[in-house]
């Protein structure tokens, strides 16, 4: 009887609505998700995850555990004075927007980093600051049109544009401080204005990119303490796709101390609520060690930290791929190889990108959870965890593997199977089809 009871569950989005499920006392983290991929109609969330707020921190639900785990007591009372809270949060952060296939995702993705953008603290990226908010208006207001006409007239147009945003939708709150409202009224439209013509999605996926660069927006922050011993939190430790951030409080800021790639970082220990990070021997630091505020907190920390390093791996050959072809519209050589088979772009990202989802389940570690309470998880045997990452590849056009693929996208022949010529052959191949882009681009002729 007891397990058929059932518990309503309000999932919180970043775009500040929400969705609300019926799910019965046994219920998993998985029979939620599967609930929100309906109710938003999307088949994957790729870079999204349930969170629970414990503690005054957010932690990404272990879809494979009972939501029981997550709210304790309570759940098994069936309180209904406090309703059962998730959130749905960013868990792996992208440099690129095109690697969320999902339309409806990706916007998800957009309203949270608008909202990391205004929390950010970054004081020495100021002028990320205008791009990001000139990116964000165009996504949102569209064009700005500036008219010529009389003094008159233009002085009532500019004022016009002064009113057409609050700053403190788009500027951090020190920021607005530091330069006046005024300051940024004026000078945010000058910037708005020269991305005239970019459409709500290009605009998206600026904003993006953009925010990609943003020191402390793309991290996902946890709290931790220098001693065991200490009351309060005074360093964070942030997960980025690329590796982790450490950061402590000097004087009320935050500063932050060591900047980890994945290949600098040897291995993570987890024993309790101690964390131990141990760089490689080639950068001689010392091993760093801090307190999580209970092992239930380790225990996702360490997690999240094993599957951002697996969407990292998963996802560097697709973010390579369009880097590059960035890169080749930015040259205008390429421009219509940017173009020319949208179709056939999305089945090459979905190729690249299919393993985000379930990267977890590529990853073996000792992490499984102990059918004992959380109160009897304090145990003293430690959690390792030993992050290896090779060099990744450069990844160049001249590439054998990828120049077949490029061929058949720009000129329409079939070249399936495997590819029997030798690297020479590719390299003329390559060369000739630069040649022929440039010509063409030269004549203005499209390579459709």
């Amino acid at each position: 009887m007891r397990t058929t009871q059932k518990r309503q569950v309000c999932i919180l989005l970043p775009n500040k609505q929400h969705l609300d499920c019926a799910v019965t006392v046994r219920s998993r983290g998985h029979e939620v998700l599967n609930s929100v991929l309906k109710q938003l109609g999307v088949s994957e969330l790729q870079v999204l995850g349930l969170a629970v707020l414990r503690d005054n921190e957010y932690l990404f639900v272990d879809l494979e555990q009972k939501l029981s785990k997550y709210f304790g007591k309570r759940w098994n009372r069936g309180s209904l004075s406090i309703p059962f809270i998730l959130f749905l949060r960013v868990q792996y952060y992208v440099e690129s927007g095109r690697l969320i296939l999902s339309s409806k995702v990706q916007q998800l993705y957009y309203a949270e980093l608008r909202q990391r953008v205004l929390q950010s603290q970054s004081r020495h990226q100021e002028a990320l600051f205008f791009q990001l908010a000139a990116s964000a208006l165009q996504a949102e207001v569209g064009d700005l049109e500036l008219r010529q006409g009389s003094d008159e007239e233009e002085e009532g147009q500019e004022r016009k544009h002064r009113h057409y945003f609050l700053p403190e939708d788009y500027f951090p709150s020190w920021l607005i401080k530091q330069r006046g409202r005024d300051f940024l009224l004026q000078q945010c439209p000058v910037v708005h204005v020269e991305l005239r013509g970019l459409s709500h999605s290009q605009a998206v996926l600026q904003f993006i990119k953009e925010a990609s660069s943003l020191q402390d927006g793309p991290v996902t922050f946890y709290r931790m303490r220098q001693e065991k011993k200490d009351m309060r939190s005074s360093v964070l430790l942030g997960v980025t796709l690329k590796g982790v951030h450490i950061y402590q409080e000097v004087e009320g800021k935050q500063c932050r101390l060591h900047d980890f790639s994945w290949t600098d970082i040897d291995r993570f220990t987890f024993q309790g609520r101690r964390f131990e990070i141990s760089a490689v021997g080639s950068l001689c630091l010392p091993k760093l060690v801090y307190y999580s505020p209970s092992p239930f907190h380790s225990k996702h920390v360490l997690k999240h930290l094993i599957d951002t390093h697996q969407v990292h791996i998963n996802t560097r050959d697709a973010a390579s791929y369009i880097q590059q072809l960035e890169d080749m519209e930015a040259s205008q050589f390429y421009r219509e190889a940017y173009i020319c088979d949208t179709k056939r772009l999305t089945q090459r990202l979905q190729s690249l990108t299919s393993s985000m989802s379930d990267c977890s389940a590529a990853v073996e570690t000792s992490t499984a959870w102990s059918k004992d309470d959380e109160e009897e998880e304090e145990g003293h045997s430690a959690t390792e965890f030993e992050v290896c990452v090779d060099e990744p590849e450069e990844f160049l056009v001249d590439n054998p593997a990828e120049v077949s693929w490029l061929a058949e996208l720009l000129h329409g022949a079939s070249v399936e199977g495997p590819s029997v010529l030798p690297s020479s052959y590719w390299a003329a191949v390559t060369m000739e089809m630069k040649q022929v882009l440039r010509s063409r681009a030269d004549e203005g002729v499209s390579v459709d």
